[in-house]
């Protein structure tokens, strides 16, 4: 059971180290993607790539993963309110899958930030 605890944990925390280097490689592709009513476009881009990596790294050695964690359920539940669900209610139904995808995402971080002892 140990193993797959293991292994949970790096099929968790590896993604989101990915996405984060997405951010730092395409900023300014992404840029886009921040709201309008957001000043600062690509920055926001930058540092949320630097969250990501960050996250990652904390839930992988294990140091202050229950903050990386909770931070972590935070933010994707700031996409869901910034990115995703506005198009939803634009009636783009191609915006659901974001808004479940981060809304389960922000779920498993937060039982994994207070359903263990990091």
């Amino acid at each position: 059971m140990k193993n797959l605890e293991l292994v949970g944990k790096y099929m968790f925390a590896l993604p989101f180290g990915i996405f984060g280097i997405m951010h730092l490689m395409a900023g300014d592709a992404m840029a886009g993607m921040v709201p309008a009513f957001i000043p600062g476009g690509v920055l926001w881009i930058y540092l949320t790539g630097l969250a990501l990596l960050a996250a990652c790294v904390a839930l992988l050695l294990g140091k202050q993963a229950k903050l990386a964690a909770t931070l972590l359920g935070v933010l994707m539940l700031v996409f869901v309110a910034t990115i995703h669900l506005p198009g939803v209610i634009g009636g783009d139904q191609m915006a659901m899958p974001g808004v479940l995808k981060d809304l389960a995402l922000a779920g498993a971080a937060w039982l994994y930030a207070f359903k263990t002892d990091a």
